[in-house]
């Protein structure tokens, strides 16, 4: 039987295309299409203490940011509201390492006073839900462009494979910051946000599973399907589909955290979310001002950014390996 063949040029090069997504792995771990039973994904994953401790770090993030209003209200604290009376005549907190004391385990922040915890619980929301949605976002408009085209070819092919080239070919973070920047200061500026980073985030996912769409497509459970008079449109979305799911989880949960990283940039560049919105990239941003007299104030918002970050990669990496045992036996 002979596997149909792409009309569009041959598969491009499946390297890192954007910025915020360069922190996951590139197209080499993409998992085996095979469905696989979800208790040996399970059993495989426990056994790998790095994913598991990732996971569990990714668990309390998503609870704190679900709960993250709710947090602060019960324990007593407001990001919102200042209070002078914890700061110096020179606007630094009062009492070493940045105010930490137990009515402040953080510190405060300077100048204003606000605790330190109550922005980072606060910030973890706004941080996290906008790289979700973006991720959400860029995930779908990669399936709808990438898997499409590689199973339809032609010419669709051709202009979905020209646009992906397009646009890895700006910018990005530039880009990012020019739209951020003329953005009218009446607009919402968290889905504008999500908006932003979701659209320019999907080339590189979409090659990928284009690639694999074209190495589907000629399988005989498609050609059976086919050869039995179903349509292209029930082919793609019940033999397809089905068969992608493994590898949009990992590229889903290796995006996560370029997606919160590239939020992260954008509010520590000043064209992110506006004050005082709590953001772990403003309040890093606001810090390295302070750095010099309060370093304190930077390390708390900066471990968040970076333990979340490490979190998402390490389960992405073992969920990735769980699916497809053979991606791990390289290392």
């Amino acid at each position: 039987m002979t596997i149909p063949r792409s009309d569009a040029l041959s598969t491009p090069s499946m390297g890192a295309g954007s910025a915020e997504e360069n922190s996951g792995p590139g197209p080499d771990p993409v998992p085996d299409s095979r469905p696989v039973a979800s208790h040996h994904v399970w059993a495989r994953l426990r056994r790998d203490r790095w994913a598991v401790a990732g996971g569990v770090v990714v668990i309390l993030t998503t609870v704190v940011a679900v709960f993250a209003r709710l947090i602060t209200r019960l324990s007593g604290r407001d990001p919102y509201s200042y209070n002078l009376d914890a700061l110096d005549g020179s606007g630094l907190p009062l009492g070493r390492f940045g105010g930490i004391s137990a009515a402040h385990p953080f510190g405060v922040e300077p100048q204003t006073g606000r605790d330190l915890l109550a922005i980072v619980v606060e910030g973890t929301r706004t941080s996290f839900f906008i790289g979700l949605g973006a991720t959400i976002l860029s995930m779908i408009i990669a399936i709808i462009i990438g898997v499409t085209a590689g199973y339809f070819g032609g010419w669709w092919d051709a202009v979905a494979s020209r646009a992906t080239d397009v646009i890895l070919g700006f910018p990005q973070l530039v880009f990012m910051i020019a739209i951020s920047a003329i953005v009218p200061a009446s607009a919402p500026r968290i889905p504008m946000m999500i908006l932003i980073i979701g659209i320019l985030g999907w080339p590189s996912t979409a090659r990928v599973l284009r690639s694999r769409a074209m190495s589907l497509r000629g399988r005989v459970f498609v050609q059976a399907s086919r050869a039995m008079g179903a349509g292209e449109i029930h082919v793609l979305v019940t033999q397809l589909l089905p068969n992608l799911v493994a590898t949009i989880i990992v590229f889903t949960t290796i995006s996560i955290p370029g997606k919160i990283g590239a939020e992260a940039a954008l509010s520590f560049l000043g064209v992110g979310v506006i004050p005082p919105t709590p953001s772990w990239g403003r309040t890093i941003g606001s810090a390295v001002s302070w750095v010099s007299t309060d370093p304190w104030y930077l390390l708390f918002p900066g471990a968040a950014l970076f333990l979340v970050t490490l979190a998402f990669n390490l389960f992405g990496d073992g969920l990735r390996d769980a699916i497809d045992p053979r991606t791990g036996e390289t290392r």
